[in-house]
């Protein structure tokens, strides 16, 4: 499975962007697609989880309200809504997929290669 994130950018505090991320390959076993980012000098962290089959979303309290996740589950595809970005929400967004659901990266078998969303003060 591969995993293929785009839509980051530059934004002002305030805007908003909206991530893709599209699954390809043998992604019948991919139950669940999630968002993490990761800051410079910080952990990759949980920011928003998706279940393909029911819809069911959970988020990270940080985001909540803000953000949304949605997916297209005939195309296996993931997509988060940024609304009122932060400067505190600067970071490299990853994609990643996987038949368990959770909200830790070990959760997840397959893994996008970021990316960058950057919010200006």
């Amino acid at each position: 499975v591969q995993l293929q994130a785009c839509g980051g950018g530059l934004v002002q505090a305030g805007g908003s962007l909206r991530l893709s991320c599209a699954a390809s390959g043998r992604t019948v076993g991919i139950g669940n697609m999630a968002w993490f980012r990761q800051g410079t000098g910080k952990e990759r962290g949980f920011v928003a989880v998706i279940g393909l089959t029911t819809g069911g979303a959970v988020y990270a309290d940080s985001v909540k309200d803000r953000f949304t996740i949605s997916r297209d589950n005939v195309q296996t595809m993931a997509y988060l809504q940024m609304n009122s970005l932060k400067p505190e929400d600067t970071a490299v967004y990853y994609c990643a997929a996987g038949a368990i659901w959770g909200t830790r990266p070990e959760r997840y078998d397959f893994w996008g290669k970021g990316t960058l969303v950057t919010v200006s003060s």
